[in-house]
């Protein structure tokens, strides 16, 4: 089994990405004009992930079975990554 410190990088781990994820377009935007995040956008971007990752670590502790949990993790990056696609180019 896992100890506690590689127990709290894997918890640590995805916000630490959202965080990156997030600075990406901030640094963009101060360095070309065909970047332009509002607060607005920063702010969805935040919940979109924030909720995915949020929502996955709650429901994991509930979750035994392995297989359950990458069945939850695939479907809950899919939908991320559908209203992602959606909200920057309006695919659907």
């Amino acid at each position: 089994m896992m100890d506690s410190m590689g127990r709290r990088i894997w918890r640590v781990a995805p916000w630490i990405m959202i965080a990156l994820i997030l600075l990406t377009p901030l640094v963009a935007m101060r360095f070309t004009d065909e970047v332009r995040w509002t607060g607005f956008d920063f702010a969805v971007a935040a919940g979109l992930l924030g909720g995915a990752v949020g929502g996955y670590q709650l429901a994991a502790r509930f979750i035994q079975d392995r297989r359950w949990r990458v069945l939850l993790g695939g479907g809950l990056l899919l939908f991320v990554m559908i209203v992602w696609a959606q909200g920057a180019v309006g695919i659907f």
